[in-house]
């Protein structure tokens, strides 16, 4: 199952419109996820109140938070 559809369950914040992880640790445990899907690096980013995913697919640069309870790029 692709990480995309996976279900994320763990507490949010809302930040200038934003669905983002409310905690460091589970943005890194989620990190991991799409790392190994992606198979490059996914950092974790504050981003306000809140913690984003980061990381590149193709070359370009990506950010990552949380809609509908499935994860969702940013940019």
């Amino acid at each position: 199952m692709t990480v995309f559809a996976m279900p994320v369950f763990d507490a949010t914040v809302i930040y200038e419109g934003k669905e983002l992880f409310k905690g460091r640790g589970a943005a890194s445990v989620w990190a991991e996820k799409l790392a190994r899907e992606l198979e490059s690096a996914v950092t974790v980013e504050k981003i306000g109140t809140g913690w984003a995913l980061c990381g590149q697919v193709d070359g370009i640069d990506c950010r990552w938070g949380i809609h509908g309870q499935r994860l969702k790029r940013l940019d």
